[in-house]
């Protein structure tokens, strides 16, 4: 690989966006390029929403460290067109590398993501009737049926609560030689092939490649199947180590903030209370049932919610809430929550 410049995202964005004439002077032989590039990837995108594919719109977070290695906030991450090229860029990349690999008929690990189990896609298609709302498809629905659920609900002020219940209604992606396929991105073929200084499968991938290249077939020590079933575990693993030092980390960072009241809205709901994500903080925790005020709570697992048996009272996924921060507990990476005076104070008046 050439390098003929050293791009950031917000400096091809700046191009895209206005045409930028200070990065367009510093390589004025690649504004040309990144143009058609854009129009590429234009056209990519319109191919994925006519395939159907599924889109949800997610919040990514960074810590933002002060000179003494602590967090001084927590913010979204903003994304912006030049991301979203480098992303349709490599699902193509991806793609070519799988069709590639079945065209010559080398084994490969594929990344498959398979449609909803039929006992999930019954409790998705229960909630949604609770909004007035369905899902195309019959029994075995594709993305597009999907996306088009999803577009009736972007400007909806539950957007947050419906889109939460219907990711949470499809399966895990993971690693396997045989290939069914790509539910999520509605492709019939894909593999990863553009991360292989960081992502195993990737490496296979190229290893795959390079056989057929050379005229061989590359076959590993491992059996693919082994294989497959080793990196899908070891994704999980990784994934779950990124999210215990987050949680420390973020636990760190509340320490001092205890007896404070926050607003937030309610990320989870279990048969043993409520997690809640804070708003601007992006910092999770838990009210636990036990401290929900004066009755007794079900659990209602299909809805999302827990109901009073006395009050009627209901907390659903999604609902704003306000809470007061309990404990923060490091060893165990835990922050607890209360529901704020104020709440507890609005509740007692209404009933």
């Amino acid at each position: 690989m050439h390098s003929h410049a050293r791009f950031t995202y917000n400096e091809v964005a700046a191009i895209l966006d206005d045409g930028d004439q200070t990065q367009a002077i510093q390589h004025p032989e690649l504004h040309p390029q990144i143009q058609s590039l854009y129009k590429v990837y234009k056209a990519l995108r319109k191919e994925r929403k006519k395939r159907g594919a599924i889109d949800f719109e997610t919040l990514e977070t960074q810590m933002i460290f002060n000179d003494q290695g602590k967090i001084a906030q927590i913010v979204p991450v903003k994304r912006n067109e030049a991301h979203s090229l480098i992303e349709e860029c490599m699902l193509a990349a991806n793609v070519c590398a799988s069709d590639f690999l079945q065209r010559y008929q080398q084994p490969t690990l594929y990344r498959i993501h398979e449609g909803p189990v039929p006992e999930k896609l019954e409790a998705l298609r229960n909630f949604l009737k609770e909004f007035g709302l369905q899902l195309g498809g019959g029994d075995r629905p594709g993305a597009k049926h999907y996306a088009k659920t999803l577009s009736k609900i972007k400007t909806r002020p539950d957007v947050q609560l419906l889109q939460t219940v219907m990711l949470q209604s499809l399966q895990q992606a993971l690693y396997q030689p045989e290939n069914l396929g790509h539910f999520g991105l509605a492709y019939e073929s894909y593999t990863h092939f553009t991360s292989p200084i960081r992502r195993y499968p990737d490496l296979l991938v190229h290893r795959a490649i390079k056989a057929v290249l050379n005229n061989t077939t590359y076959t590993p020590q491992t059996h693919w199947v082994e294989l497959g079933k080793h990196c899908s575990m070891t994704e999980r693993r990784a994934d779950e180590a990124t999210r215990e030092v987050e949680t420390w980390l973020k636990c760190f960072y509340m320490q001092d903030k205890v007896g404070k009241n926050f607003n937030g809205v309610i990320s989870g709901v279990t048969a043993f209370g409520l997690f809640v994500s804070l708003d601007q903080i992006f910092v999770e925790g838990l009210v636990h049932i036990s401290e929900l005020p004066s009755d007794y709570f079900h659990f209602d697992n299909i809805k999302h919610l827990l109901i009073g048996e006395r009050t009627r009272k209901i907390y659903r996924l999604g609902d704003k809430i306000e809470v007061k921060l309990a404990r923060v507990d490091l060893d165990e990476r835990k922050i607890d929550f209360l529901l704020s005076a104020t709440k507890i104070t609005k509740q007692t008046k209404k009933h």
